[in-house]
């Protein structure tokens, strides 16, 4: 899990798309976001939904890079809200479960 995270910690896109998806966090939320992202039905633990949806924005990414006529901003900022609201889940949960026990 923590190579999950640290991928995500490393990610390197343009400071607009990441400032918009930052905004974008502040309201994320999971039951909404991730079936039009994933599909409807799909209900999935945070880590491999994470790595969907990595693969998506860099597919969605290579198509930015390669000035594609398919390419979407918006779908971009979507798909980066995502994994940064995923990613403080996936945060949570590990520090949750890497907690000492109270004595």
């Amino acid at each position: 899990m923590q190579d999950l995270m640290t991928q995500i910690a490393t990610l390197r896109r343009p400071r607009l798309l990441i400032r918009a998806a930052r905004i974008g966090t502040q309201t994320y939320r999971r039951d909404a976001r991730l079936p039009r992202l994933l599909g409807y039905g799909v209900a999935l633990r945070v880590g491999p939904t994470v790595i969907r949806l990595m693969t998506l924005e860099a597919e969605m990414n290579e198509k930015r890079e390669n000035g594609d006529a398919g390419y979407s901003i918006a779908a971009h900022v979507d798909l980066l809200t995502a994994i940064m609201g995923e990613y403080q889940l996936l945060r949570t949960q590990t520090q949750i479960t890497e907690a000492p026990a109270p004595t």
